[in-house]
């Protein structure tokens, strides 16, 4: 017995490995914590009070949130956020996965690459260029579009100052940027579909949109789940495109909840008030995360 207690005994070397692991795990968890799990914690505190940088903070309960939920302009940017994100993800998300799709067929080698440098470039490029490029193309007078739009005898048209198309003009101009990110990684997801099952159902004679349906998206099913949650949490922080085409308008046609956020916490200095935002838009992303969660164990093929 002595000797399986001397056994199960750490020995000095294992404790110095121990040492040294927690050494090495140290700096990361202490920048974890302090970046990380601090702010988020000070963030929900200060939901629950007014907080005013000269004069203090006051605990105020439920106060802020009774405030977002029963205000109109909040639940109209609230909306706004929403709709974008909805259709920001569908099409970021569909149009990749056709990209995939017609990319991943037999093709001359350098054409392939070609076009998947040309659908991945504008990911690389940074968001608040790409807008700035983008809200020349939108110009009401000087723009590009409008300029061959009345080149052929149509009439221009207010892209970003026209509260019918300000929206869908950024749904436009953010899926040029996205999709090529999503493009990619279903080509990747295609490479592992095998490829004896696609042969035995072209011998079979089973349509193409057949074989997609039965064959090619239950196999890619978990990576097409893992794309529309990652698109849906960055969609639903829509920041700097908003920003730089329209600062939120036509009125608050555009404005997301990001923007009302920082308008809030560092325009009126209404710290507790956006704070409070920042606990319903990240519950809201808990939420939706959740439902797709649940609605993925029916489909997505493990």
């Amino acid at each position: 017995m002595s000797v399986i207690a001397e056994r199960r005994r750490p020995s000095d070397l294992s404790r110095a490995q121990a040492r040294a692991a927690y050494l090495f795990v140290l700096p990361t968890t202490v920048l974890y914590l302090t970046f990380v799990i601090a702010p988020v914690v000070v963030t929900v505190i200060l939901a629950f009070a007014y907080y005013d940088p000269m004069l203090g903070s006051q605990w105020v309960g439920l106060d802020n949130f009774t405030r977002f939920f029963t205000d109109q302009r909040s639940l109209q940017i609230l909306w706004n956020t929403l709709r974008f994100a909805f259709f920001a993800v569908t099409f970021n998300v569909s149009v990749g996965l056709i990209l995939a799709l017609a990319l991943n067929r037999s093709m001359p080698s350098w054409l392939r690459y070609f076009f998947r440098l040309a659908f991945f470039l504008p990911v690389i490029i940074a968001a608040a260029f790409v807008s700035i490029v983008w809200s020349y193309f939108y110009g009401d007078d000087l723009g590009v579009i409008n300029y061959y739009l009345r080149l052929i005898g149509l009439p221009g048209v207010r892209w970003l100052t026209d509260a019918r198309h300000a929206m869908t003009s950024i749904i436009i101009m953010d899926v040029w940027k996205n999709t090529g990110f999503f493009m990619i990684i279903f080509i990747a997801a295609l490479q592992g579909v095998p490829k004896n099952i696609i042969e035995a159902a072209v011998m079979d004679g089973t349509p193409a949109w057949r074989q997609f349906f039965r064959i090619t998206l239950p196999y890619i099913s978990p990576v097409v789940f893992f794309c529309i949650v990652y698109a849906s949490i960055g969609a639903l922080q829509v920041f700097e495109s908003i920003v730089i085409l329209t600062q939120g308008g036509p009125g608050d046609s555009t404005r997301s909840l990001s923007i009302l956020i920082v308008e809030e916490g560092f325009g009126s200095f209404q710290i507790g008030y956006a704070a409070s935002i920042s606990v319903v838009m990240t519950v809201i992303i808990l939420i939706i995360t959740a439902i797709q969660q649940i609605v993925s164990r029916r489909w997505v093929q493990q």
